[in-house]
């Protein structure tokens, strides 16, 4: 990633390495996550990759708990086998979870409380 790229990023990304499920339409990509923030979420690229990229994606991110935390997002862009995610909505399900698992890998997790109020 290049510094002008990290210098846009409006929330802090944390890096996981996740079984995700990128989920669109009847379509289900088994991914890896990268990393993660309130704002977005980037995995791997699988091989074969033939979503429809206007359309929105569902997020299922296998955490360990009895229920994947579920991320609503669009897809934003594709760069070495990168796939970065705008996390479009987090309903009120899994705010908790999402804010819980980004805490406990933040070096800061004050910073976290200040990017929630951001969000409200």
């Amino acid at each position: 990633m290049d510094d002008i790229y990290n210098e846009r990023r409006e929330f802090s990304h944390v890096a996981l390495d996740l079984p995700v499920e990128v989920h669109q339409g009847g379509s289900v990509w088994h991914q890896r996550l990268i990393d993660l923030s309130l704002g977005g979420a980037s995995t791997d690229q699988p091989d074969v990759w033939d979503a429809q990229y206007n359309e929105p994606f569902t997020l299922l991110i296998h955490t360990g708990a009895e229920t994947p935390l579920e991320l609503h997002a669009y897809l934003q862009n594709v760069d070495n086998q990168r796939l970065g995610f705008s996390v479009e909505h987090v309903d009120k399900d899994n705010i908790e979870p999402l804010r819980a698992l980004l805490r406990s890998h933040m070096d800061n997790p004050d910073q976290l409380d200040e990017e929630l109020k951001r969000l409200a």
